[in-house]
């Protein structure tokens, strides 16, 4: 007869269990994505990206946060009543730009009605017709707007990405799905180390969520941590002394902080064009 577990012991308080096994390191990975140790967790999946197109292909089969996951999906169904006739793209947003920018422009997330609509970061909303608008008005642009993929708009020198890759339910993602997608914004940071001089952090959970990415990557952070504000700037030194990296600060481009002018246009060209001069472009003069 096959050995038995014990008998469950029942006390005052209900039937005490025997102990759980540790799991078998040879029973394979872990459950989900959301693991860490998964083969397709970020951890894993985004060491193993050699360039950033193989990175950039790999963040749009990420689902290793359940919530995101079912928010997107569900925004891509019920959709709003203007984008009826679209077909959602409802998965995470890659990075956009040049592979050897030196500038690199970092926001929070995808807007569920934005971005994860037309798979193009800060694409389709009115985010991001602002940030687009004042790239062009400095020649860092194609074109001052931005309304799907393939419609030709091009950056010249400068890459934006985001620390979170999929909408979150009212633009808020948790500290959890914030540090399990960091692995993307750390490789994708290490991949344009060679290049990048210059970071603009659009808004406070931007600048916090680049800290630890930007020292993944290979940047030494000053102690204490440098504080977000508009038009903050930081000098981060390579550990291996290489060029540092200058962290700039910026109000994010948000309706709330556009609407109630927080945010001026003439602020964040102000930022982006000392961020893109520290960054060894050329941008356009102010215009009369």
């Amino acid at each position: 007869m096959p050995d038995q577990p014990p008998p469950a012991r029942r006390t005052a308080a209900g039937p005490t269990r025997p102990p759980r096994p540790a799991p078998d390191a040879a029973a394979g990975p872990p459950d989900g994505p959301d693991r860490p140790g998964h083969p397709e967790h970020p951890a894993v999946t985004a060491a193993a990206a050699a360039d950033l197109a193989v990175l950039d292909a790999a963040v749009t089969g990420c689902r290793a946060c359940p919530r995101l996951v079912s928010w997107r999906e569900e925004a891509a169904r019920t959709k709003r009543k203007a984008y009826l006739d679209w077909d959602y793209w409802a998965r995470p947003i890659p990075g956009f730009g040049p592979p050897d920018a030196p500038l690199v422009l970092v926001g929070l997330a995808p807007a569920a009605h934005g971005a994860n609509r037309t798979g193009r970061i800060f694409t389709g909303d009115p985010s991001g017709d602002l940030l687009y608008a004042e790239l062009h008005r400095l020649g860092l642009a194609s074109r001052p707007g931005s309304v799907r993929l393939g419609d030709g708009l091009e950056l010249y020198g400068v890459r934006i990405t985001d620390p979170v890759r999929c909408a979150p339910p009212d633009n808020r993602p948790t500290p959890a799905e914030r540090d399990t997608c960091r692995p993307w914004i750390a490789r994708e940071l290490a991949l344009l180390r060679p290049h990048v001089r210059a970071v603009v952090a659009l808004g406070g959970f931007a600048w916090q969520a680049l800290l630890p990415a930007l020292a993944a990557a290979g940047w030494q952070l000053p102690r204490p941590r440098p504080v977000f504000g508009h038009g903050a700037r930081v000098s981060l030194p390579a550990a291996d002394g290489g060029p540092p990296l200058e962290l700039h600060g910026c109000y994010h481009v948000s309706p709330r902080n556009t609407f109630t002018g927080r945010l001026t246009p003439a602020m964040l060209r102000d930022v982006l064009r000392t961020a893109a001069r520290g960054a060894g472009l050329d941008p356009l003069p102010e215009q009369q």
